[in-house]
């Protein structure tokens, strides 16, 4: 089980440095940026993972039963535009409450949907686990006030936000949120069957993560690899490419898209190492970790630099909240 914790943190520290890079590029505009990555990130990383440490990679995902494919493309073509969304209401509320009701919605959701697939645990299990997750989510709930706080204390844009956008943002990411989910469904119902095939093919354990992520990766790309041409083409920002920035530019994407990669792979191979509430434990503890690296990524970096004292009292109780409920989670899952 201790194995299986640990790398669920690797995973969710790779998640929340992932994006760090971004900060260093230069004349992209961001539909430039994210745009490239997603295309790195989700089409070509993946092929050319799986074209390289996958062995049998076709003969695995021809042995797959079609109705197990079919339910893991739907639900990650529905991870992807709930990814998409997420950066929509971001336009209405403002980055710290989009990403935290953005990622509240997403453990609570999507820690649940695999008792769904796999059945319930033992009733002490169940209820340790949904108290952890309750706390984790109480510590997002602070992370929120602080991000509010934050835009207040520096008189940035929220000040700004009228009730309707308010709302409609607040809608957007929630659904968002829930569509994102699909993510831990697709890992559920696809990972036995792609397991056992993988297996038969004399690959390593850990290699059933990295196809399961390449069928994820690949099905939700294709949405938001054609948004974000169609934002490109839309603002005529295709000419930024050619910049003498470029190549440095590709360069820094490429870490951040095989960071993220590597991030959703570990936290794959750590749901497989614990045991049957895996994919729940998992789930919660690689995104919650993500979260609080983030934050403590953008202290690092300045950008609570501005905040009062009040706000970053609640940024610091999110983050016990957060801890104390993945500390809850992993001895919930002990006891099975």
């Amino acid at each position: 089980m201790l194995e299986g914790i640990l790398i669920a943190v690797l995973a969710g520290i790779l998640l929340g440095l992932y994006a760090l890079p971004e900060k260093f590029t230069r004349d992209f505009k961001f539909e430039n940026t994210w745009g490239l990555f997603f295309l790195i990130n989700m089409l070509i990383v993946p092929l050319v993972a799986t074209g390289l440490l996958m062995k049998g990679a076709n003969e695995i995902f021809l042995s797959v039963p079609s109705d197990v494919l079919f339910k893991m493309a739907v639900a990650s073509v529905l991870w992807g535009v709930g990814v998409m969304l997420w950066g929509k209401a971001i336009n209405y509320i403002g980055l710290s409450l989009g990403f935290s009701l953005f990622i509240g919605t997403v453990i609570l959701i999507g820690s649940l949907l695999p008792f769904l697939v796999e059945g319930l645990p033992p009733a002490n299990v169940f209820t340790t686990i949904l108290t952890g997750i309750s706390v984790v989510l109480i510590g997002i709930v602070a992370n929120a006030k602080a991000g509010l706080s934050r835009q207040e204390d520096e008189d940035a844009e929220q000040a700004t936000f009228e009730d309707s956008s308010m709302v409609t943002g607040i809608f957007i990411a929630v659904g968002g949120g829930i569509l994102a989910t699909g993510f831990s469904y697709a890992n559920a119902v696809g990972r036995p069957f792609i397991h056992q095939a993988s297996q038969s093919m004399g690959n390593a354990e850990w290699v059933t993560a990295l196809a399961v992520m390449c069928v994820i990766y690949i099905c939700g790309g294709i949405p938001i690899t054609l948004y974000f041409i169609y934002q490109l083409s839309k603002g005529k920002l295709w000419a930024n490419f050619r910049t003498s920035a470029f190549s440095i530019n590709v360069s820094l994407i490429s870490v951040m898209a095989i960071f993220n990669f590597a991030a959703s792979i570990l936290f794959a191979f750590a749901a497989f190492k614990l045991g049957n509430s895996g994919n729940t434990v998992g789930y919660a503890i690689f995104n919650t970790v993500c979260v609080a690296v983030a934050i403590i990524s953008g202290l690092v970096t300045g950008e609570w630099a501005r905040a009062t004292a009040r706000t970053k009292k609640y940024l610091y109780a999110g983050l016990a909240f957060m801890i104390l409920g993945v500390i809850i989670i992993a001895l919930g899952n002990s006891l099975v």
